[in-house]
C-alpha cells in the first residue's frame, strides 16, 4: 500500500512539474505591444529634413487662420498627403493626411518615451469617408524638427520619425506683420545692390556665385543668380518659369526675391541629364549684407 501511494505522489509531481512548463507566464511577463521600439537596423532609410539656414517660426508669429502646409519626413515609410495647419492664439495645430493606413497611434517624442507614456497621450488615426487616416497634432514651430513616434499596426512596434512643417509652403498674408523681412519691409530706393545669398539641396555640386546683384525698381527686388555650371535652363518659383541664359560658361536667371532671411524655395531645370528635369533648391538672402553696388 506504501508503494502504491509513493508511485502515485510521484506521478501526480511529475504531472504537475510538467503542467507548469508548458503553461503560460503570468501577464505581468508579458510585454504591452506599446513597450516595443523598433531598433534602428529595422527601420527605412532616415532623411534629414530641417536644412541649413532655417529659423523656427512659432504660432505667435503667424495671424490666426487654417493655411495648408507641407510637411517633410525623415522616413519614406511615414508620407504625408497634404496637412492643413491651425493657427489660435498663437498655438498650432496640424491635421496630417496620410499616404497608408499602417499606422495606430502617434506619439509627440520619441520611441522610448512613447513606450514610457500612458496610453492617453497616444494620438489615434481618424478615418474619412474615402478610407484614408488623418491624425492632429500639435506643432511647435515650423522650420524645425519634432520628433514623433509611429506606432505600426503590423509589427506593432514605435517607429521613431522627424517631422518639419515648412514655413516657406505658408501663404505671406499667413504670417504676423513684421516677421518677414521682404522689399517691402526694406524700404530700399530703386537701384543697383549687392547681398550674399547661399544655395542649399541637390546633390550639393551646384553652388551660385556670392554677393549676388540686386536691382530695386518701384518697390520690387530681382536677383541676378549665376550658377556655377551652364547646365540649366530655366528656373521656377511656384508655377512661373523664369528662363536662364549661359555667359561665360555660367547659368545667369534673374529671379524675384520674395523673403529674405528665411529659406526661400525654388527649382531649376538641368539639361546634364539624359533627360532635363527640375531639381528642388533654397536660396537664403543676408538682408545684413545689403549693399550698394557701386561701392
Amino acid at each position: 500500500m506504501k508503494t502504491t501511494r509513493f508511485w502515485g505522489a510521484l506521478s501526480l509531481a511529475a504531472l504537475l512539474l510538467t503542467a507548469g512548463c508548458s503553461a503560460k507566464p503570468a501577464a505581468q511577463d508579458i510585454p504591452a505591444p506599446n513597450n516595443a521600439v523598433a531598433a534602428p537596423g529595422e527601420m527605412a532609410e532616415v532623411h534629414e529634413v530641417v536644412e541649413e539656414g532655417m529659423t523656427p517660426l512659432t504660432g505667435d508669429q503667424l495671424r490666426d487662420g487654417v493655411y495648408p502646409v507641407t510637411v517633410d519626413s525623415s522616413s519614406a515609410m511615414f508620407q504625408v498627403e497634404a496637412c492643413e495647419l491651425t493657427v489660435q492664439n498663437g498655438s498650432m495645430t496640424a491635421k496630417m493626411t496620410m499616404g497608408g493606413t499602417g499606422y495606430r497611434y502617434i506619439y509627440m517624442g520619441t520611441g522610448e518615451q512613447a513606450a514610457a507614456a500612458a496610453e492617453s497621450a497616444y494620438i489615434p488615426f481618424a478615418e474619412t469617408e474615402t478610407g484614408t487616416h488623418t491624425f492632429t497634432v500639435p506643432v511647435e514651430a515650423l522650420d524645425q524638427g519634432i520628433d514623433c513616434a509611429a506606432f505600426s499596426k503590423k509589427k506593432e512596434k514605435w517607429y521613431d520619425r522627424t517631422l518639419l512643417f515648412r514655413a516657406d509652403s505658408l501663404p505671406a498674408d499667413a504670417f504676423a506683420p513684421g516677421v518677414l523681412v521682404t522689399a517691402e519691409s526694406l524700404s530700399l530706393p530703386d537701384g543697383s545692390y549687392l547681398a550674399d545669398v547661399t544655395l542649399t539641396g541637390g546633390s550639393g555640386r551646384a553652388s551660385v556665385s556670392s554677393p549676388a546683384k540686386l536691382t530695386v525698381q518701384n518697390g520690387e527686388i530681382t536677383a541676378e543668380i549665376v550658377w556655377s555650371s551652364p547646365n540649366y535652363d530655366y528656373m521656377k518659383i511656384g508655377t512661373v518659369q523664369y528662363p536662364a541664359a549661359v555667359t561665360d560658361g555660367h547659368a545667369v536667371c534673374s529671379i524675384p526675391v520674395t523673403v529674405f532671411d528665411r529659406a526661400m524655395p525654388v527649382k531649376a531645370n538641368t539639361t546634364a541629364m539624359s533627360e532635363p528635369h527640375e531639381i528642388d533648391y533654397t536660396l537664403r538672402f543676408d538682408s545684413a549684407s545689403i549693399t550698394p553696388a557701386d561701392t
